[in-house]
C-alpha cells in the first residue's frame, strides 16, 4: 500500500480552519478506505517552533519546514500571515513544490503560491474577497473569482475555509476513489462533494438585498416560488412598477438583472432537491420552474458542466431510489 506524504505549511497568522479542515479529511480518509496508512500528514513550520493562528490559537508543528523530506502533497493554508510573508518561507515553499507531486492552497494561501511563482500562467482562485487583490498583485495569474476550487495541472487552489475541505475531498477521491471520499465526507457530516466550479456563494448571498421594500419582497417571492411565472412582467406586477422601471430598479439595487437572479435561484433550488430528495428529474424540473427536463439539463450543463442525472449521481449522499 502506498503512503502519501501530506505536508501542511504553518506560519504565524495562519487561519486555523484552513489547516484543520483538510487535516481531518486526510487523517480520516485512509481508515475510511480500509487503508489506515494511506496518508502521513505533517504540520511543518520554519524552525519547527509553535506558531499562533490569526485567531490566537497556538499550534505546535510536527517538524521544521527545512527538514521536511519527500512530499506527495504540499498544502499551503491562508491567513493574515500571507499579507507580508517571510521571503525565506516563500523560498522554502518553492523548493518543496518543485519536488512535490501536487501543490494545493486554501483561501489566501494562493498568495504564497503566487509569491513563489507557482501560479504564473495558471488559472487559480482564492476567497472571493481577495480575488481582485490577487489579480492586481500577480497579473500573470488568471484569477477566477467564482469556483470553490480550481485545478490547473498539478497545482490546485481553493476559496475560503470550507472550500479547503471540498478540495481535500476531491484529492482523496483522486487517490483512493469515490467511495473513500464519500465515507469520510459522511463522517464529517458534509456532502461529497461540492463541484469545484460551484459558485463560492449562493445567488442570495452574491446579490445585494434591495433597498426598497417592494423589491425585497420580490426577492423573497422568487426564492419561495421558483415554479411560478417569474418573467419581468409578472414580477413587475408584484412590485407595482412598470416592467421597464422594475427591470432598471432591480438591476440597480440587487446588482444583477431579474433574469440572471431568477436563473440562479432556480438552479440552486434544483441542486438542493437533487442532493436532498429522491424526486424524479421531471418532477424537479417542474417544481423549480424549468418546465421540462431538457431546459433544466441545459442550465446545469451551462453552469455546472454536468447534467442533472450526473450531478445527482455524484453529490447525492445516498443512492436515489429509482432515478
Amino acid at each position: 500500500m502506498r503512503t502519501r506524504s501530506v505536508v501542511v505549511v504553518l506560519y504565524d497568522g495562519v487561519q486555523s480552519l484552513d489547516v484543520t479542515g483538510p487535516l481531518e479529511v486526510f487523517a480520516g480518509a485512509g481508515a475510511a478506505a480500509g487503508q489506515p496508512g494511506a496518508y502521513r500528514v505533517t504540520l511543518a513550520a520554519a524552525g519547527g517552533g509553535p506558531v499562533r493562528s490569526c485567531s490566537g490559537l497556538r499550534v505546535l508543528p510536527d517538524a521544521d519546514l527545512a527538514a521536511v523530506g519527500p512530499v506527495h502533497t504540499l498544502l499551503v493554508p491562508g491567513g493574515e500571515g500571507t499579507d507580508a510573508p517571510d521571503p525565506a518561507l516563500v523560498a522554502r515553499i518553492r523548493e518543496l513544490a518543485d519536488r512535490a507531486e501536487r501543490v494545493a492552497s486554501v483561501c489566501t494561501g494562493a498568495f504564497l503560491l503566487a509569491e513563489a511563482g507557482l501560479l504564473a500562467g495558471r488559472r487559480a482562485t482564492t476567497h472571493w474577497a481577495y480575488c481582485d487583490a490577487l489579480a492586481r498583485r500577480f497579473p500573470d495569474v488568471e484569477v477566477d473569482p467564482d469556483p470553490i476550487h480550481v485545478r490547473d495541472g498539478h497545482v490546485a487552489t481553493s476559496a475560503g475555509v470550507t472550500a479547503g475541505i471540498d478540495l481535500a475531498l476531491a484529492l482523496v477521491e483522486e487517490d483512493l476513489g469515490r467511495d473513500a471520499a464519500l465515507l469520510i465526507a459522511r463522517h464529517l457530516v458534509v456532502f461529497l462533494r461540492r463541484p469545484g466550479n460551484q459558485a463560492q456563494f449562493s445567488t442570495q448571498l452574491a446579490a445585494q438585498v434591495a433597498a426598497r421594500h417592494p423589491l425585497r419582497e420580490v426577492q423573497r417571492w422568487i426564492a419561495e416560488h421558483p415554479e411560478e411565472d417569474l418573467s419581468v412582467e409578472a414580477l413587475a406586477r408584484r412590485s407595482a412598477l412598470s416592467p421597464r422601471h422594475f427591470a432598471r430598479a432591480f438591476a440597480a439595487e440587487v446588482g444583477v438583472t431579474p433574469g440572471r437572479y431568477v436563473d440562479g435561484v432556480r438552479l440552486e433550488a434544483a441542486r438542493r432537491r437533487l442532493e436532498d430528495t429522491g424526486d424524479g428529474i421531471e418532477e424537479i424540473a417542474r417544481a423549480c420552474g424549468y418546465g421540462t427536463p431538457e431546459a433544466m439539463r441545459r442550465a446545469f450543463v451551462r453552469t455546472l458542466a454536468a447534467p442533472p442525472a450526473e450531478y445527482r449521481r455524484r453529490f447525492h449522499p445516498s443512492p436515489p431510489g429509482g432515478n
